[in-house]
């Protein structure tokens, strides 16, 4: 395999997490009775643009599915991140009702509907059915199509280019990153600007996230190689902004190359940062497996701890960094029979792998578990804060990653 970015041999494991089915393909109660696909889940590292990405195996149309069952709206704080986001760009970029903002993965109309609100045109691009008609009955127009240049060029073609092209936890997505920044590039107006929104691989490393790998990330990235992908399409990144987001995120700003705004400082205080952790360095890499399986490790002990101890365990967030950590672990019903999920779409169904059903959060109240695992980490504090009340009957909650951890009730 080679590099999907450079094309220089990658001879280099990052990690590998074994066999996985895709992390956001749960499954009915009839499916259970079929036989299940399983993929490899190993990183690969470039030792020259330092890309981390997936081993190849599959295509993009076999993840992001008509039944796509990731809603973003079920998130109350990722709302408020995507509200807070929209003011903000309207006011540094003077975004108006003659602006066009595109989202790329635009999803259920998270984000879009802000705009909508404020009377700036906007256009989402969403090739996953199930979410695209929720975006379109708050008044967003969507493509329901994957991006790519050609795409790009045909908006362009069409007089479609954009004042602010928006991209949130999609750039690790797609299988061809060379070709989806030429779109970009392809759709994005003179003196326009993009920002895109990633976990920063070196967030992922420094604090053992290796639940947030998954097949529908086919990459990993820092903010070395994102500026060396840009400048190959023809554009460059004149910002950066630390995101607490998804356990620590970047968002960057990007322009044409002939722009006249300045790169700001904080380009070169990130790269120096980057570097000072030795993210061009493969030792950095290397030391990352036998961390990760010793979270595993500590994961199956606390499991069966509760067990052998009669305390009865469910876990919350049937999320797609869930399944990467009980695949990998092994976890099935017999240590975690359920796990509570606020999205509709995901209720009745089963996480695919470990087969554990997925119910509705009121089984809380029904079942009172004495440990309730958050496996989404990152909105760790907006689960407990919505459910203390498990602390009427004595129950805790706890995480897994970075280490297994149980939690203060947060009040």
């Amino acid at each position: 395999m080679n590099c999907r970015h450079c094309d220089s041999p990658l001879e280099h494991t990052f990690l590998d997490l074994g066999f996985a089915p895709p992390s956001n393909a749960y499954l009915s109660g009839e499916d259970l009775t079929k036989p299940e696909l399983y993929y490899p889940l190993k990183l690969k590292v470039c030792c020259q643009c330092w890309l981390v990405q997936t081993e190849d195996y599959t295509q993009a149309d076999e993840l992001f599915s008509p039944d796509y069952a990731y809603f973003s709206s079920t998130s109350s704080g990722w709302l408020a991140h995507a509200k807070n986001y929209a003011s903000v760009m309207m006011d540094r970029f003077g975004l108006n009702e003659k602006s066009l903002v595109i989202e790329v993965a635009s999803n259920d109309g998270y984000l879009l509907k802000n705009f909508v609100e404020a009377s700036v045109p906007c256009l989402g691009i969403e090739p996953t059915a199930s979410t695209a008609v929720v975006a379109e009955s708050l008044g967003i127009s969507v493509l329901r199509e994957f991006f790519g240049e050609s795409l790009g060029l045909r908006l362009a073609d069409e007089g479609k280019q954009a004042d602010l092209i928006a991209g949130n936890n999609v750039y690790a997505h797609v299988p061809d990153i060379n070709d989806f920044t030429l779109g970009l590039k392809a759709a994005l107006k003179p003196g326009g600007t993009i920002t895109l929104e990633f976990p920063h691989l070196m967030r992922l490393i420094e604090h053992t996230q290796f639940d947030t790998v998954y097949h529908e990330h086919f990459s990993y990235l820092s903010l070395y190689t994102v500026s060396r992908i840009f400048e190959q399409a023809g554009l460059r990144v004149f910002d950066v902004e630390e995101l607490c987001t998804h356990g620590g995120s970047l968002r960057v700003f990007g322009c044409h190359q002939n722009d006249p705004r300045e790169r700001a400082e904080s380009i070169h205080s990130m790269l120096t940062k980057e570097t000072l952790y030795g993210m061009q360095s493969l030792p950095t890499y290397n030391a990352f497996q036998s961390r990760a399986d010793h979270v595993k490790d500590e994961v199956l002990s606390f499991l069966l701890a509760q067990k052998k101890g009669g305390k009865s365990v469910m876990a919350y967030g049937a999320a797609a960094k869930g399944n990467t950590l009980l695949n990998y672990a092994g976890v099935k019903p017999d240590l975690l029979p359920m796990v509570c999920d606020a999205a509709l779409a995901k209720q009745e169904k089963f996480m695919p792998g470990s087969h554990i059903a997925i119910v509705e959060p009121n089984k809380l109240r029904e079942v009172k578990p004495d440990v309730v695992l958050i496996l989404p980490w990152n909105i760790a504090e907006e689960v407990a804060e919505q459910h203390s009340y498990i602390q009427n009957w004595g129950g805790r909650f706890a995480i897994a990653v970075p280490e297994v951890r149980v939690l203060s009730v947060f009040s």
